[in-house]
């Protein structure tokens, strides 16, 4: 059975960002990866310094050739289970069999985004049906956009797109617009379409028009809507870990949590880190998790020149 320094739960861009930090401080790490990131469907990422316009799969092939360089072994497989034994080491179950152990566990396993039920929707997902301003908005600027309703925040995403495009149009689905939202839309200039949305409508492989139930269809070409977070974190909770009334894992600064031995780190515990963020946790993460470590070697290493035992 092989046993590690650290184990990293998610392989995107804070886990290797952390198992980079690991390897270079020579210890033995594993990169446990499942291959399915959030952002697979995005064909281009924006705003990540140096790296502006990479393919997401590129950032992460890059990522691995680096960790694999230092040493860090990549395990491709979902993690099952976890399990914490009475001296503190972790043993980590992969779907299929085989089990990993290892003194720390960094839990980097992103969220999942629950979208509208609505036909097309998940389709052009990352492609035309958006999520992030700061992510897409500049690739869609001054073209005419829609904002779907039906989930918290929609509105304030609203405002918030207004910012790439004087043509914003709010479809309100199933949102049901207050006087104070009706007031801020209205006065940044965002069209408000009542109505159930019915479909996406698409032509030549690219988003057209917004159709409503009663037949109505609104031109647009690209579609934001602010999903629900859906935090893929039930290793971390089923260890017993302390959480936010929404659910997600509470962790200091370095992404420790409650539970002695187990770091977090991207959208695992923070929804809206984007990709330079989660890799900016995991490496923080790295650098905690190393001290820690370092810690724990030092009581050994006293508590073996106590005993008399050869260094």
């Amino acid at each position: 059975m092989n046993t590690y320094d650290i184990a990293v739960i998610g392989g995107g861009a804070a886990g290797l960002s952390a198992a980079l930090v690991l390897a270079r401080a020579r210890r033995k790490v594993a990169v446990i990866d499942a291959g399915r990131p959030r952002n697979a469907p995005a064909a281009h990422m924006q705003g990540f310094l140096s790296r502006d316009g990479m393919p997401p799969a590129d950032l992460l092939t890059v990522g691995r050739t680096e960790v694999a360089g230092y040493g860090g072994e990549l395990v491709d497989g979902t993690v099952s289970g976890l399990m914490r034994s009475p001296n503190g080491r972790f043993g980590i179950l992969l779907e299929g069999g085989g089990t990993l152990l290892a003194r720390r566990v960094l839990v980097t396993t992103g969220l999942s985004d629950r979208l509208p039920d609505v036909p097309g929707v998940t389709e052009r997902w990352g492609r035309d049906l958006l999520h992030c301003p700061y992510c897409h908005g500049h690739e869609v600027r001054d073209q005419p956009l829609g904002v779907l309703g039906g989930t918290p925040g929609a509105v304030q995403h609203a405002l918030l797109v207004r910012q790439w495009s004087p043509d914003v149009v709010f479809f309100a689905h199933t949102t049901e617009l207050t006087d104070s939202d009706q007031e801020r839309l209205t006065a940044r200039a965002i069209g408000i379409v009542e109505g159930h949305v019915a479909r996406l409508i698409v032509e030549n492989d690219r988003l057209c028009a917004v159709e409503l139930a009663d037949g109505r269809r609104v031109p647009r070409t690209a579609v934001f809507v602010r999903p629900e977070f859906v935090g893929n974190h039930a290793l971390v909770r089923g260890l017993g870990a302390r959480t936010d009334d929404a659910g997600w894992p509470l962790a200091d600064a370095g992404g420790l949590t409650s539970v002695p031995g187990v770091w977090v780190a991207g959208n695992a515990a923070n929804p809206r880190a984007q990709v330079i963020t989660a890799a900016g946790e995991g490496s923080a993460a790295g650098i905690a998790i190393n001290n820690d470590l370092t810690e724990e070697d030092v009581r050994d290493a006293v508590e073996a020149f106590r005993a008399g035992l050869p260094a």
